[in-house]
């Protein structure tokens, strides 16, 4: 592999990066379209390596990039189609724990540069838990640089033997604030109406039905708050392997929660709420936590993971795990309006800190450049 210049100058060919990705995740997707939209931008070509489905989802092939299909980690031509795709590449850069390793094993024998990137921490219990750091501890030592969405994910990398690990300027594509929504104060009604939701309070959460997510301690907390009048109504908007154990649970105990599905306007609902709810044993860099201070929605979190740091004072953080001091958090900032357009303003000035698409995009290609680049003789 002769190295060459991100920047293409004149007789020298554009560097060539390929983007893996395993295919499931969200959150890793949309950066990697946002990334590959910016690189193609600044003279890089770029190949995305992820299922058929992801780019009919996310368009990589829109952006610029050359989409090529890789079956997901289960299947076993997986990581025959990962080496044909990366046999010219100047540089690799991964995305998750399944699709680095996948990239681990594609390029192995070969010397081309790997990067990864950890959006969050794989979450497994019992022998699975042990698997996943095996995969973890084979990554990082393959990979060239790991770059961590939090600080808590860069000391991860390092304390399972990464040679350089690094904090990633990770922004949040696409995101869309309160003030973008056609016509808001009419929307807003109309979503609150939809859901059930006129004339009491709306409190949203959003993410997967499993056991990390912490929902068994929200419906706890929401018994608490059958009390107030009028009765605040909980839309968790999700899908997962414990929606029948949560509906049962809302059923048997009347709980004022709706289980509402995985949706595509998330934006829309945030806006119409009262307050976010987060009730998760980890988190790296929430998407929930984000969007509800770009909406100007004020936050209840637990105090886990890389939520201090990513939120700093503008949200009210409470323990995992504690129903009680949800409940009561819940309750403070519904009868506090002062409190929670306190929140609002700080969470305006939060946001303003966290990396914007075009500093991730110039991050990423400062690290390519520094793997691929001639290094002088000494």
């Amino acid at each position: 592999m002769t190295p060459v210049s991100s920047h293409s100058p004149h007789g020298q060919s554009p560097l060539r990066t390929v983007q893996v990705l395993g295919g499931g995740n969200a959150r890793s997707s949309a950066h990697v379209r946002s990334l590959a939209s910016g690189l193609v931008a600044r003279g890089v070509r770029v190949t995305v390596c992820a299922p058929v489905d992801a780019d009919r989802t996310y368009d990589f092939s829109g952006a610029g990039a050359e989409h090529v299909h890789v079956p997901r980690s289960s299947d076993p031509g997986a990581v025959a189609a990962l080496r044909a795709a990366c046999a010219d590449a100047d540089l690799v850069h991964a995305h998750g724990l399944h699709a680095s390793f996948r990239a681990v094993l594609a390029l192995s024998g070969r010397r081309t540069p790997l990067v990864v990137t950890w959006h969050d921490r794989a979450h497994a219990e019992g022998a699975r838990a042990h698997l996943v750091r095996l995969l973890e501890r084979r990554v990082v030592k393959a990979a060239s640089v790991v770059l961590g969405a939090s600080s808590a994910l860069v000391d991860r990398a390092r304390a399972t033997g990464a040679r350089d690990a690094r904090l990633a300027a990770v922004a949040l594509p696409g995101i869309r604030k309160a003030v973008r929504l056609e016509d808001p104060d009419r929307l807003r009604p109309k979503v609150r109406a939809e859901l059930g939701a006129t004339g009491r309070p709306l409190l949203m959460a959003v993410g997967s039905l499993d056991s990390h997510r912490g929902y068994d301690t929200l419906l706890d907390a929401s018994r608490a708050w059958r009390g107030l009048d009028p009765v605040p109504l909980v839309v968790i908007a999700g899908e997962g392997p414990l929606r029948t154990e949560l509906q049962r649970r809302i059923e048997d105990e009347g709980l004022p929660v709706r289980l509402i599905g995985r949706r595509d306007d998330v934006t829309e609902l945030l806006a119409a709420a009262d307050l976010a709810l987060l009730s998760s044993s980890w988190e790296s860099r929430s998407v929930l936590a984000q969007e509800a201070l770009h909406a100007r929605v004020p936050l209840v979190a637990t105090e886990v993971g890389s939520m201090p740091e990513l939120v700093g004072d503008a949200a009210e953080l409470v323990p995992y795990g504690d129903a009680e001091a949800l409940a009561e958090s819940v309750v403070r900032l519904l009868g506090d309006p002062e409190r929670c357009e306190e929140l609002r303003a700080k969470g305006v000035r939060q946001a303003a800190t966290w990396p914007s698409e075009d500093e991730t995009v110039a991050q990423v290609l400062s690290v390519y450049d520094e793997l691929t680049q001639p290094r002088p003789l000494i």
